[in-house]
């Protein structure tokens, strides 16, 4: 029963985290970049959409599933340090759990909610805009790599069982 459960929830962690690897790359090589090059009031606003939108669709599922995933199969490696996954699973769930999850709610989470308290159109929003694009996009690009470093360790994981 437990060996099943581990398979599901390793095949759901690769696939989780890959798709979110590939949600973070758009942002990181060229949507955060497409926002910087157009009028700043309309990148803001765009941004601002964005973020409000992305809570409100399988985004969110997604994102709590796998890292809900992440934290269960670390904690089951913890158990199994002597299989030959073990390792791959350990590494991955704590990868994807401080890489991704920690990242998002210590640094992306906060500039979001700092960018949505501003007017785009205020005195103040080219500072608090220019600081969002780098801040913002440099954590994203750890978030990029964190989860597709999970995704290829989790698919280790399943090719080592």
């Amino acid at each position: 029963m437990t060996q099943s459960v581990s398979t599901v929830l390793l095949w759901f962690a690769a696939i989780g985290c890959g798709m979110m690897a590939g949600l973070y790359f758009a942002f990181s090589t060229f949507i955060m970049t497409a926002l910087g090059r157009i009028p700043q009031a309309h990148g803001m606003s765009a941004m601002q959409s964005i973020n409000t939108t992305i809570l409100q669709s399988l985004f969110m599922p997604l994102f709590w599933g796998t890292t809900l995933a992440a934290l269960a199969l670390a904690g089951l490696a913890l158990f199994r340090l002597g299989e030959t996954a073990a390792t791959a699973m350990l590494v991955a769930g704590i990868l994807y759990v401080v890489g991704m999850f920690v990242c998002t709610v210590i640094f992306n989470v906060p500039l979001n909610n700092a960018l949505d308290a501003v007017d785009p159109s205020g005195a103040d929003a080219a500072a608090v805009w220019a600081r969002y694009l780098k801040d913002w996009t440099f954590w994203n690009h750890l978030r990029t790599v964190a989860s597709a470093a999970a995704s290829a360790l989790f698919v280790v994981a399943l090719v080592a069982r």
